[in-house]
């Protein structure tokens, strides 16, 4: 219930002050629960939907249009030989235990996320970092041992925030950060509190109080939604309901496009799937669209490579891996599985995953490939899949953007690292010229399709369900983030 207020020349009645709480207060509710509260250790992107701006912050920042804007660096310099970036930081930063945030800070963040050992998911965003220097207080150095055009976009990510050697060590379930909110409260399996950070140094949040609820559910997301138990829901599970919030005024929909190219991860070191043959025979036996009619009602843009639709470099490769059915089973025959095979299917949570996953196992099934399909928790998935590399396929979403460049580490969990494929995000990483970087870029996204790493499926859309008073949510999800800094009710 949403309250409208007027100021009266009289004292404030009790009324009043309630409406002010209400409107000061909301909860969003988030399908995945985070494992733990430190994003610069892990892999799930679940605690970015809950941190990432919100409580920490990095050098840099993703907008809400994807554009790279300043974060707790006010500007920068660059050297002529593209090899040193000179970072000044804004003024009065503190973090939330009153701590001041410096150059140090910053120099102890990036030489803990580059260290030897460090269990930074996304430690290769490092990797060209040679040296830091805190030059002074409010002046850092970073040092590369060869040009990289993307370093101010890789130091946006969630794995690249700023934290405080004074906080590290409860990091995981009592995170201190220098962002517009500060964490409050986490009821492990319920939900997690945040509260407006009245000492933040740039532009305070407009409301106080922050709720995250964690509703895994999708039938328990339709339900606390009609209900109004909840203000927000963001990544709707449920998008065959979105019809039905459309037509109701008590609430707004909101579709915009996320960088999470979904695919059917292939284990590309496990025997059959280590057959280039095997792996294009299993993207032909899909159909794409039955999949995004199927489990998400249509929501999705279909891909043939692991590259953003909407990005201007995209190349549409779909034609690669057309649904041929036929074609799938004659390759299988090739390759000497003309009576199929048994391989596994472990699903995580989200219910593109669950849903497409029943709809792909019938798709393989019908060219002769039986799937174990094992339904897993996320904890279990990144323990499994992404860390254990105990799988044989899986489907995911990788929400973070431009990652194209996962497929250069021969250790990821799919397991592909051909060396001419990281020969040319080697080039890429030193090049600043447009043209070349389309091209390096074309040929990247062709040279997966083409050895068909994984099934490339569709581009995930993000669509929010929200109370239809509430305003300054982001359409799109740039970066997997719930960014409430900017958000508040409408008087």
């Amino acid at each position: 219930m949403k309250y409208r207020t007027f100021l009266l020349a009289s004292a404030l009645p009790l009324a009043f002050a309630t409406a002010v709480s209400a409107q000061s207060d909301i909860t969003v509710a988030l399908q995945l629960e985070p494992p733990h509260l430190d994003p610069t250790s892990a892999a799930a992107g679940a605690i970015d939907s809950v941190l990432y701006s919100n409580v920490f912050e990095g050098l840099t920042r993703f907008a809400s249009d994807g554009a790279i804007v300043p974060g707790l660096a006010k500007s920068w310099e660059i050297s002529e030989d593209g090899l040193t970036y000179t970072f000044m930081l804004n003024d009065g930063v503190t973090f939330h235990d009153g701590t001041t945030m410096d150059a140090e800070d910053v120099k102890f963040s990036l030489d803990r996320a580059r260290a030897e050992d460090s269990v930074n998911a996304q430690k290769a965003l490092f990797s060209g970092i040679s040296d830091v220097t805190a030059v002074d207080p409010a002046t850092v150095q970073i040092t590369l041992s060869e040009p990289n055009g993307s370093l101010l976009f890789n130091l946006a990510w969630g794995d690249a925030v700023i934290v405080a050697p004074e906080s590290i060590e409860n990091i995981k379930s009592a995170p201190v950060g220098t962002g517009a909110f500060k964490f409050s409260n986490w009821v492990q399996g319920d939900k997690i509190e945040l509260m407006r950070n009245d000492a933040y140094w740039g532009t305070p949040a407009i409301l106080e109080n922050v709720t995250f609820k964690f509703i895994s559910d999708p039938t328990a997301a339709m339900s606390a939604m009609m209900a109004e138990d909840i203000d927000v829901f963001s990544g709707f599970p449920t998008p065959e309901a979105l019809p039905q919030f459309e037509a109701d005024p008590r609430f707004q929909v909101i579709v915009g496009n996320s960088e999470g190219e979904t695919i059917l991860s292939t284990n590309n070191k496990m025997p059959p799937l280590d057959n280039v043959k095997v792996r294009k025979a299993i993207a032909h036996a899909i159909d794409r669209q039955a999949i995004i009619d199927g489990a998400m009602f249509g929501l999705g843009t279909p891909i043939g490579t692991h590259f953003a639709p909407h990005h201007p470099d995209y190349v549409d490769l779909t034609g690669n891996s057309a649904y041929d059915p036929e074609l799938s089973k004659k390759l299988l025959a090739e390759a000497g599985f003309a009576d199929g095979f048994t391989t596994t299917l472990k699903l995580p949570p989200p219910s593109y995953a669950r849903r497409g996953g029943e709809i792909i196992a019938a798709q393989l099934r019908a060219v002769g490939i039986e799937t174990e399909i094992s339904n897993l928790e996320w904890a279990q998935w990144l323990e499994q899949v992404f860390r254990g590399k105990d799988y044989g396929l899986t489907i995911v979403s990788h929400t973070e953007p431009f990652d194209i460049g996962i497929y250069a580490r021969p250790d990821y969990y799919f397991q592909y690292g051909r060396p001419e494929f990281q020969q040319i995000m080697e080039t890429l990483n030193k090049s600043t010229a447009p043209a070349e970087r389309t091209a390096l870029l074309a040929l990247a996204q062709t040279m997966i399709s083409e050895d068909y790493v994984n099934g490339y499926l569709f581009q995930l859309a993000f669509p929010t369900v929200a109370k239809a008073g509430v305003q300054g949510l982001w359409e799109n999800a740039p970066t997997q983030a719930t960014d409430l800094t900017a958000v508040s009710w409408a008087n």
